[in-house]
């Protein structure tokens, strides 16, 4: 039998090799879902009844556990320097991908490879299929079993086949109904094949009822190169009764909380026993208290022993309970980070399972040492009691504030959940639109993190303000000290555009009232620096869109025409007319017509036409100062716009306007577009020491002149040549222009090589000539067309400074002997045309500071300097001067003020200003030093002030006066003294008086009210009792816990209003006194409630 069972294996595994090809094969059978399609109802399938829903089942445990071992001869991948990685890794990377499953690959000491693969049982058996066919070679075999024995192989719409394949991890393919052949062919791993064979053979022998048939099997064995073929006779149940006998499927009975500890560490235990027993397979099912094991028999019953050793190891020494708590605790439980449970885990070295919020499970499943588990489950019941006791917030909060909140990368929330550590705080998700975030935890914490979280809202208003361009320097002051002030002051955040952006909005953020303050003061500077002016335009509301243009192209050529302007539209939708423009006068009134007739336009009759043309032509085509495109607008009527910098498309121009006007703007710019694209080359001759200019400054001229004239390219020969001759390329009208404006530029090089003027300046004012960066000279370079060179620095000792080097002033050659002649240090050398000279030695010298001084007394000078010299600092930022107050030991009252000549007349005009405010600040502050005292009963303090002081605020805010009342140590507790102007302190007395005269003319009665109806009068927090209060303008005071008469109210007010009050209250009591039956059901307001005993002992909660 075993010889006979050696050559069927033998044979099973070689079937591949008979016959045809096992590639024609399989395209000649059909799979079985052909051969026996599917009936209309689908049975539930086998693995569903055995899927538990344990609801303690976390992600870190799957549902299905499996080791599989492939030896090294029947591995694919066999490069051992490239374990984990390669083509091997990719496939079990593409698998855990397809089918859920995760795998844990390891290698055994014999080279094999040992997988471990957890997860759902469906997932878990198309992974093992995966894994058998991709890493693993294959083999074929075929078995023969009686053809009416078919059926029940396939079984009801193929389930049983599909539940073999994947129990098998093998393909089976079975013969068409109408093929004679009972061949059934297998394809797999060894293992499988043996398995599958089994398998087969089984059902087959539970259908057999005749006498045994006799079964024949064949094979092809064809070691190297050779081949022959064996054919051998076995009946059916002596096939089944001899693989039976030679291989079992065994179990250990386990307890399934057991089962992770068993495989071990990423199936570390069970790898030591695979490498072993490599042909056994081991398979843990979730929810089974069992462990299945697979394999020859003696593996088998190895194997068994192993494991069940195991098992009653880990049975002596561990436990497990479970508890269950509120899903929305669970999070608290686990804590930040998981620290709290961890800390647990760590603190009583047990193992505890938290269900995944998606399984909304209760049961919490602790594993460990029996002590430990105890104790932990002890620990967490108390922290789930605590958290009962919880409070959970829902804050409004519009969703517009959420990100501002969260803040980048969530860093601005890390903060709050950092300072609030034990509230949880969850946002909803921002498809829902919502504005509800909900806070969890301790009351008290829960509290203080929604005043913090309101604060941060309030704080996270924005509004921007535009400013031009050229006064953000001026915002930002001297060192900053502008923008400190006013963050300080207002208490916000100001953020201004980089330098090289062309934006000019200021973003300010902050409280709303706050960021208002902040930007009518950043305004207001703008206002002082220049005249800029602002006008409301009224337009159709119905026009706004057209005019603002797709992306806002329309109102941006006219904002940028007009000077740089600011038009603002109101917000779509709101059916405002008014359309606000701000910026200088003149560019305010342009503006302001060009809207109008844009509008006009758009009302009439409105056209729009676009054209193209290269980037490079605008320039040309606008022409310098915009003299071109004027032009052709003034001859047709209609707007031209050219695309900005941010425009994505920056070859459109649009031009609008009416049809006619439209139509011969077209055509005059596509003549022009169209000359520019006819490219010509001319060359010109310049004088070889001229060349130099045009390329210095890595050709800085050479780009403007492409710039301003289409992009036109100009060549400069190389400088051994020694060649006069330059070249220009590019539209004709383009190198016209080019042409002319480089023989312009040598003819003034030329006159201007032959004068050189020296100007002399005390060289201590050197850097303040030259500005910051050098922008002052710069700009006079450019003004007037020269070059300004400044000597080298000279310090006290005679030498000459140039960078961190120094040398001895006295030069080989003499310094002239004249005394009245200027040194050199002083000397700025200027060279140019004369009158160009001429002209910069005069800005130069306008540049000189000068010093003046200005009487002011000096009990102000504290007030002029400022907290930390803000006050100062403010006025030279402002004026562009130097003020220097002197020292308090002086006693004097001089201040001198140093700055440019056009700049004194204005810091002195300011500084006096400033002097008029202060005095005029000490006269007010005297006038609202005045005092007065008014002597009232200290009973009445209480109701002055009101509660939570709104009384008092309210005479404070009207009155503009201040009103303290006595301390609790002060000897006059009946003085309240008030302080403000005389007239405003005089009539807050009046109002103070007022209150006083009322409240003496209120009385007090007590009235007994049964006190089992306190607790219904006074209502849910206190409620009732508001409106009753409110009702007849009067105060009810109830009897505190243990008072001596629990059963005495006082009523406080006017008389008559304490009759209809007492009256309302003895009704109310009669109204109520029905639904009681005793006092044990409704006990009084405060008293304590009593416990009532039971026989069945006491009662818990």
């Amino acid at each position: 039998m075993g010889l006979i069972c050696f050559f069927l294996f033998f044979f099973l595994r070689s079937a591949a090799g008979a016959g045809p090809s096992a590639g024609e094969e399989e395209d000649a059978l059909p799979t079985y879902k052909d051969a026996f399609p599917p009936l209309p109802e689908k049975a539930a399938s086998p693995e569903g009844t055995q899927e538990t829903a344990n609801a303690w089942t976390s992600k870190i445990r799957p549902l299905k556990s499996s080791v599989f071992h492939v030896p090294l001869e029947e591995r694919k991948y066999k490069d051992l320097n490239q374990f984990g990685e390669g083509d091997q890794a990719k496939v079990c990377v593409d698998i855990m991908h397809k089918t859920g499953a995760h795998l844990e690959l390891s290698l055994a000491k014999d080279q094999g490879l040992s997988i471990m693969v957890s997860g759902k049982l469906d997932a878990v058996m198309k992974a093992r299929k995966e894994i058998v066919s991709r890493l693993q070679t294959q083999a074929s075999a075929t078995v023969a079993i009686p053809k009416e024995h078919h059926r029940f192989v396939i079984g009801k719409n193929g389930e049983k086949l599909q539940e073999l394949e994947l129990k098998t991890a093998t393909k089976i393919q079975i013969p068409r109904p109408d093929d004679p052949s009972n061949q059934i062919k297998i394809s797999g791993t060894k293992e499988g094949l043996e398995k599958a064979k089994h398998e087969i053979l089984l059902i087959s022998a539970e259908q057999v009822t005749s006498p045994p048939r006799r079964l024949t099997y064949s094979t092809d064995i064809r070691p190297r190169n050779r081949s022959f073929r064996i054919d051998f006779h076995l009946t059916p149940l002596t096939c089944f009764f001899s693989q039976a006998n030679s291989y079992t499927v065994s179990s250990v009975t386990a307890p399934s909380w057991l089962h992770r500890f068993i495989i071990g560490k990423k199936g570390q235990n069970l790898a030591k026993i695979t490498q072993q027993m490599p042909k056994v397979h081991i398979e843990f099912t979730e929810g089974e208290d069992k462990i299945t094991l697979e394999g020859p028999t003696k593996d088998v019953q190895m194997v068994q022993g192993q494991i069940e050793v195991i098992v009653t190891d880990l049975i002596s020494r561990m436990d497990y309970t479970e508890i269950s708590v509120d899903p929305k605790f669970h999070r608290h439980l686990i804590g930040k980070g998981g620290v709290n449970i961890n800390r647990i885990k760590e603190l009583h070295k047990v193992t505890v399972r938290i269900p995944p919020d998606n399984e909304k499970s209760n049961l919490i499943r602790i594993e460990g040492d029996p002590q430990g588990v105890q104790e932990a489950k002890k620990e967490l019941l108390e922290l789930a009691s605590r958290m009962e006791n919880e409070r959970t917030k829902d804050l409004i909060i519009e969703q517009r504030f959420h990100r501002a909140i969260i803040g980048q990368k969530g860093e601005k929330i890390k903060e709050v959940r950092d300072k609030f550590p034990e509230v949880i705080i969850n946002f909803p998700d921002p498809a829902q639109k919502s504005d509800i975030v909900q806070l969890r935890g301790p009351r008290n914490e829960v509290e203080k993190c929604a005043k913090f979280m309101q604060k941060i809202v309030e704080n996270s208003f924005s509004l921007s303000v535009p400013i031009f361009k050229q006064f953000h320097r001026n915002i930002i002051g001297k060192g900053g000290s502008n923008i400190k002030k006013i963050r300080e002051e207002t208490t916000t955040r100001i953020d201004l555009p980089a330098e090289n952006s062309n934006s000019e909005m200021i973003v300010i953020t902050g409280k709303k009232a706050n960021c208002e303050v902040a930007r009518n003061r950043i305004l207001a500077i703008q206002k002082e620096l220049a005249n800029i002016t602002e006008i409301e335009v009224s337009i159709p509301s119905k026009l706004h869109n057209s005019l603002i243009g797709s992306k806002g192209r329309f109102v941006r050529s006219i904002m940028e025409e007009c000077g740089g302007v600011h038009i603002h539209f109101p917000t779509e939708g709101s059916g405002i007319d008014k359309v606000t423009i701000r910026g200088p006068v003149e560019e305010v009134e342009k503006a302001k017509q060009q809207l109008l007739a844009l509008a006009e336009e758009k009302q009439t009759k409105s056209h729009t036409a676009e054209l193209r043309a290269k980037p490079e032509y605008h320039k040309f085509l606008i022409g310098k100062g915009g003299g071109n495109i004027r032009k052709v607008r003034d001859s047709t009527g209609a707007r031209i716009i050219f695309p900005t910098a941010d425009d994505k498309d920056q070859e459109l121009i649009t031009v609008v306007g009416t049809e006619e006007a439209v139509r011969d703007a077209q055509k005059e710019l596509e003549e022009l577009i169209k000359s520019l694209d006819n490219v010509v080359e001319d060359t010109m001759n310049v004088d070889p020491k001229h060349h130099r200019y045009f390329v210095a400054r890595r050709g800085q001229v050479l780009r403007d002149l492409a710039d301003e004239y289409g992009g036109v390219m100009v060549s400069f020969p190389r400088t051994a040549t020694q060649s006069d001759k330059v070249t220009l390329k590019g539209a004709k009208e383009c190198v016209e222009a080019a042409k002319k404006r480089m023989l312009e530029i040598v003819e003034d090089l030329v006159s201007r090589a032959q004068v050189t003027i020296e100007c002399v300046i005390t060289q201590k004012f050197h850097r303040s000539i030259m500005g910051p960066k050098g922008s002052r000279i710069q700009q006079i370079t450019r003004d007037h067309n020269v070059q300004i060179k400044f000597p080298e620095r000279e310090d006290q000792q005679g030498k000459r400074m140039m960078g961190a080097k120094t040398w001895n002033a006295a030069p080989p050659v003499k310094e002239p002997v004249d005394p009245n002649a200027p040194k050199r240090c002083d000397v700025i050398v200027i060279s140019g045309r004369k009158e160009r000279c001429e002209a910069a030695v005069e800005a130069l010298k306008a540049l000189v500071p000068v010093t003046t001084e200005v009487e002011v007394p000096f009990e102000l000078h504290r007030y002029i300097i400022g907290q930390k010299g803000s006050g100062i600092r403010k006025m030279m930022d402002e004026f562009e001067v130097n003020i220097q107050v002197p020292a308090p030991e002086q006693q004097s009252d001089k201040i001198s003020i140093t700055g440019l000549a056009n700049h004194l007349d204005r810091a002195k005009e300011g500084l006096l200003e400033r002097v008029k405010e202060l005095q005029a600040d000490q006269e007010d502050r005297a006038l609202r030093s005045f005092k007065l005292t008014i002597t009232v009963d200290p009973k009445h303090h209480p109701k002055i002030i009101g509660r939570k002081g709104a009384i008092i605020t309210t005479i404070r805010t009207e009155h503009d006066v201040n009103i303290q009342f006595p301390e609790k140590n002060d000897e006059n507790q009946d003085q309240i003294t008030i302080t403000g102007y005389e007239h405003k302190a005089i009539a807050a007395r009046d109002a103070i008086q007022a209150i006083v005269d009322e409240l003496e003319e209120m009385i007090s009665e007590d009235i007994t009210l049964d006190s089992r109806v306190h607790a219904r009068i006074i209502g849910a927090r206190g409620k009732g009792i508001r409106k009753i209060m409110d009702e007849f303008k009067v105060d009810l005071r109830f009897p505190q816990s243990g008072a001596s008469d629990p059963n005495l109210v006082t009523v406080t007010g006017r008389p008559e209003l304490v009759d209809e009050a007492i009256d309302h209250l003895l009704n109310l009591e009669e109204e109520y006194a029905p639904d009681m039956s005793s006092s044990e059901d409704f006990p009084s307001f405060g008293a304590p409630v009593a416990t009532k005993t039971s026989p069945w002992g006491p009662k818990r909660f």
